[in-house]
This record gives structure tokens, sequence and C-alpha cells, in this order.
């Protein structure tokens, strides 16, 4: 075991390439989609459990917290279907040089920001 190795437990020195910081954030964002599952179910039984409920949550979701939650849920879901679009196009040998890894990242954060901020007028 060679113990001259430097080791550095600072996260915050080290500079991610893009490619990096996109698989991180698919990640990150497979998990959040796990954890709205629970408010995303909950919406569509009380949008299928019978008019009134229905009428309800639509007041609900006139709150402008509701609205941001909303938002944040399907932001969280476009950037994962993006980058998710992006392994499948590299799954067929597309993009997978070091440069197209890059520019396929960069596009998976350009796309998702537009397609955010088109729900995001949507919504608001």
């Amino acid at each position: 075991m060679n113990d001259k190795r430097p080791v550095n437990l600072d996260l915050s020195t080290i500079k991610f390439p893009v490619t990096a910081i996109a698989s991180i954030t698919h990640r990150v964002t497979g998990v959040a989609i796990f954890l709205a599952l629970p408010i995303l179910l909950w919406m569509l039984d009380r949008s299928l459990a019978s008019p009134e409920s229905f009428a309800d949550l639509k007041e609900l979701m006139t709150s402008p917290l509701v609205k941001l939650v909303v938002w944040a849920i399907l932001a969280v879901l476009l950037y994962h279907l993006v980058a998710g679009i992006r392994h499948l196009i590299m799954d067929t040998g597309v993009g997978e040089t070091l440069e197209g890894g890059r520019r396929g990242a960069k596009l998976v954060f350009i796309i998702s920001a537009v397609l955010i901020l088109l729900v995001g007028g949507w919504i608001w």
C-alpha cells in the first residue's frame, strides 16, 4: 500500500468536469423523483377521488408555495428525462467520445433550463 499518496478530502477544492456534474445531477434528480413520488401520488388520488376533492386540489394549486413545490418537482422530472434521453442516445454510440460527452452534458443543461423555464411560465 502506498502511504505517500496525497489525500484530498475537501470536495470543495476539486473541479469536477461538466460530464461529472451532469452525471451526479442525474443521480440526485433520480433520488428526488423517488422522494417526490408520494406527493405526486397524493395529488393524483385527490384529483380522481371526487369532483369535490378535485376542486379542493385546484384551489390548493393557487398557493404560491404549492406552485413552487410543483415547479420544483417538474424541474427535477424534466432534467432527469433530458439526461436519460442523452444516455439512450449514447447507448446507440453517439457522443461517446470525450468531446461528445462534454457537448452532450452541456446540451442537457441548456435544454433542461429552457424546458424548466417554459414549465415555470406555464405554472405561474
